[in-house]
């Protein structure tokens, strides 16, 4: 397939992020590579939308917190970006709200009918630590890339900006600059937003009244899903629990990873029970950067947070 034949994709992971961790990273490189080996498509962009505060999950911090951290986590990508939209509601979204959402915002920006993608949000990411020469407790060293990546950038126009509301000539702007970064062809080619998760969110799937039919059938259906798993678990025998997932079987990707990756098993559990604990393995879990703001902020010190 020519690159103007294949499929554009935007990568929309949505979860807790409690905290987030060197696994859910990887887990958006893991799904970016797979997909391009598979010739089909182009990831053109990735999207952190963390859980609004009232999903009511125990020892889940502040909002303001979690952005702070994904934004810290993702400072250095250049494709990968934090969305606080769900975050800045009047109470949770459904996860077929928020893809319903970004599709329907680039909709409205790109004109085309199939869109399924989503620029850069106006709204910026709040809470960002202004202490820049914090003396890290917990010390890794690995080289962070300083060059200015489109995230980067972008982060610089959102402060300017301020909390303002989606203006349309903003977005038409924000498109424009979306397309000349991420090499999105102007007559607009197939694009599609696919829910990027792991085995475990499409395990939940299989629980009975957890999730609304409706609701399972969009977010497959429509957008459908790409999964990375987790563990060494069976996606197949995951799939064959579910009538909706059998039904849209063709649109679930399953990234083929080596299970025995170490990016496997983190877990933002894993993270906050060493921080609680002291563990200096904590480096192997999350950012630098996130385990400096967590010390300055006095997160997850409490075995309840």
């Amino acid at each position: 397939m020519t690159e103007n034949t294949k499929t554009h994709v935007i990568l929309l992971s949505c979860g807790s992020f409690n905290p987030i961790t060197k696994g859910h990273i990887h887990m958006f490189e893991k799904a970016k590579e797979y997909l391009h080996k598979t010739g089909k498509f182009i990831v053109i962009g990735g999207i952190i939308s963390p859980v609004h505060d009232s999903y009511g999950k125990p020892g889940l911090v502040p909002s303001r917190h979690r952005l702070t951290m994904c934004q810290l986590a993702v400072q250095s990508s250049d494709w990968i970006r934090v969305d606080p939209w769900e975050c800045y509601q009047d109470t949770w979204q459904t996860t077929c709200s928020v893809l319903e959402h970004h599709r329907d915002l680039m909709k409205r920006v790109t004109g085309c009918i199939l869109s399924n993608v989503n620029t850069p949000s106006t709204t910026p990411v709040i809470g960002q630590p202004q202490n820049k020469t914090q003396t890290a407790i917990y010390q890794n060293h690995n080289t962070v890339n300083n060059k200015p990546t489109a995230i980067k950038l972008w982060g610089k126009m959102s402060e300017s900006l301020g909390k303002i509301c989606c203006v349309r000539s903003c977005l038409i702007q924000l498109f424009v600059y979306w397309v000349s970064n991420f090499c999105l062809p102007l007559y607009c080619p197939e694009l599609r937003i696919l829910l990027l998760c792991g085995s475990d969110l499409l395990e939940s799937f299989c629980i009975p009244g957890l999730w609304k039919d409706s609701d399972m059938e969009v977010i497959v259906g429509d957008f459908g899903i790409v999964v990375v798993p987790r563990d060494g678990v069976d996606t197949e025998r995951i799939m064959n629990h579910s009538s909706v997932l059998r039904k849209y079987k063709d649109n679930i990707t399953v990234v083929k990873d080596d299970a025995n990756h170490p990016m496997s098993i983190v877990s933002s559990t894993k993270s906050r029970l060493a921080l609680q604990h002291g563990d200096g393995h904590v480096v192997d879990y999350l950012n630098q950067p996130v385990i400096d703001y967590i010390l300055q902020s006095q997160l997850y010190i409490n075995a309840s947070g």
